[in-house]
């Protein structure tokens, strides 16, 4: 019996995106994908939220890639402009699973310690949670176990009993790992059909 939700916060209940600051900076959408993929990688980004300073990051970039200097910074001097809305789908299902008072709910999150406060300041619903770990303050991140135990420990959560939903399918098969059931997110549509597979009604 499912007695805890836990839930991915960027893709899932926020909408990040790199795309929403670069496409104000370049004018060449290839160019701007190339860009995102290839410069600023998710590789990069996520040894920030694993705990690495923002300044550390963008410094060790720009020291590898001179000639994008500009566009490297403004990865975290204009991050707020990469948080869109809440995703209000998503967003409709956390609220009835939370007015149902049948789960523990907790938001387990790859995300920089330096820029989560601007996220808790724009989004109300994060003072929702029963608890949330976030990546950047434990120093460690999803894939890596330690970082689900970190949850897990921390709020008494037993594995077989708990729910983790994750837009990565790399980060649910590490929960699967560890006896926790997971939902690949796809859309708030999909999550709600699935849903009712392991006995959480909405």
């Amino acid at each position: 019996m499912i007695t805890t939700i836990i839930f991915d916060l960027g893709g899932v209940l926020i909408d990040w995106n790199p795309r929403h600051l670069y496409k104000q900076l370049f004018t060449d959408e290839a160019e701007m994908e190339h860009f995102l993929a290839n410069i600023t990688t998710s590789d990069w980004n996520e040894e920030q939220d694993g705990g690495r300073s923002l300044q550390e990051g963008t410094d060790w970039l720009v020291q590898k890639h001179p000639e994008h200097e500009a566009n490297i910074r403004a990865f975290y001097g204009r991050w707020d402009e990469m948080l869109g809305d809440a995703l209000q789908d998503t967003l409709e299902i956390f609220k009835k699973l939370k007015a149902s008072n049948k789960y523990k709910i907790y938001a387990l999150t790859n995300w920089s310690a330096e820029t989560f406060g601007i996220a808790k300041d724009r989004f109300e619903f994060l003072n929702w949670f029963d608890g949330i770990v976030v990546s950047g303050d434990e120093k460690t991140r999803k894939p890596n176990a330690d970082f689900y135990q970190i949850l897990l420990n921390r709020y008494n959560v037993d594995p077989t009993e708990a729910l983790f939903i994750d837009d990565n399918y790399r980060n649910i098969l590490a929960a699967r790992e560890l006896g926790i059931q997971g939902i690949h997110f796809t859309s708030a549509a999909e999550l709600a059909k699935q849903l009712p597979d392991y006995g959480v009604v909405i």
